[in-house]
């Protein structure tokens, strides 16, 4: 076991399948000799060679169509698209033609690409470069998203992606990178795609989230504990497909929940969560259901960031909200 940072378990992730598999690339801006903008992929060209880590020109509709010719040939791709604001380059690549080709050809054809990209708010980054724009990815048929919140979770989701035959968009939070360590073992190991995880029992009131909010979500539920209230925390991993079991486990045991998500407040995943647990266990609930989310409105400038994203202390309060209705 080695304590690490969720970017040093990605980095780990990525040469434990660069070694096990060698159709696995990976490609992108400036990831081969400088190791990418957050040093992701630092020191692999070094250690596999400039063929199967590469630099690309600055231009996402390029990267993304060269994962989808490689992935067509027998390749597993790993193209990192730097900020995920700028998904909008490649979306026909992604959306259109990644997520359709298995159904297109009849089953003929895999696509096993892993859309690796830097996203969320809290950094205070320019323009287009902390959207939080998984909503629109998990509309989207034949894609999986993940989201991890933490270093463990990142290496062994990153692994299952890569080792997938479908396309993954794996979303890393930026805020997260370097905020803070835990174990993680040093051997390969993979955590299930699509399956959601207790990150804190509890059984008063479900709090159900991911990515930086599953960090936020426990800070409030340690500070509810305080006045009696107990919190269990779901941290979603997979937003695309959600696992539905376990929300609704977790709701049927604790009959109060609370729905969290960085992202804007319209169509987003929690607006899906909410949907899900109204059509299976409206008749578990003992009050409305509780949301937490941006507001709808563009993304803002970093001097105004810590006012528009969501933090504990919103969650605290519509915790207590739902809790005392």
């Amino acid at each position: 076991m080695a304590q690490l940072t969720m970017i040093q378990a990605i980095t780990d992730a990525l040469a434990i399948e660069l070694a096990n598999d060698p159709n696995v690339l990976i490609f992108g801006e400036d990831v081969g000799k400088n190791g990418g903008v957050f040093r992701a992929t630092q020191g692999l060209q070094e250690q596999f060679g400039e063929d199967r880590v590469f630099d690309t020109p600055l231009a996402e509709s390029g990267i993304g169509g060269l994962a989808f010719g490689l992935a067509l040939e027998g390749f597993r791709p790993v193209p990192e698209i730097q900020f995920f604001g700028f998904v909008f380059e490649v979306m026909d690549t992604v959306v259109a033609q990644a997520a359709r080709t298995r159904y297109r050809m009849a089953g003929t054809r895999n696509l096993p690409i892993v859309f690796r990209s830097p996203f969320g708010g809290g950094v205070h980054t320019p323009e287009l470069h902390s959207d939080n724009l998984e909503g629109l990815m998990a509309q989207s048929p034949g894609l999986k998203v993940v989201i991890p919140s933490n270093p463990y979770d990142a290496k062994g989701l990153l692994i299952s992606a890569i080792r997938d035959n479908d396309p993954v968009v794996f979303l890393e939070h930026m805020k997260l990178y370097r905020s803070f360590r835990e174990e993680v073992p040093e051997e390969a190991y993979t955590v299930p795609i699509g399956k959601a995880a207790i990150t804190k029992e509890g059984s008063d009131v479900s709090v159900i989230t991911y990515g930086a909010m599953v960090r936020e979500a426990v800070k409030a539920a340690e500070t509810l504990e305080k006045e009696g209230i107990s919190v269990e925390v779901i941290d979603l991993r997979t937003v695309a497909r959600l696992d539905v079991e376990t929300i609704i486990a977790s709701v049927q045991k604790t009959g109060r929940v609370v729905v969290v998500q960085e992202a804007q407040r319209q169509a987003g995943v929690g607006a899906m969560v909410m949907s899900e647990i109204s059509e299976r266990a409206v008749l578990s609930l003992e009050a409305p259901i509780g949301r937490v989310a941006a507001p709808d409105t563009v993304f803002p400038f970093g001097q105004a960031e810590n006012i528009w994203l969501p933090n504990a202390t919103d969650i605290e309060n519509k915790v207590r909200e739902t809790y005392h209705f």
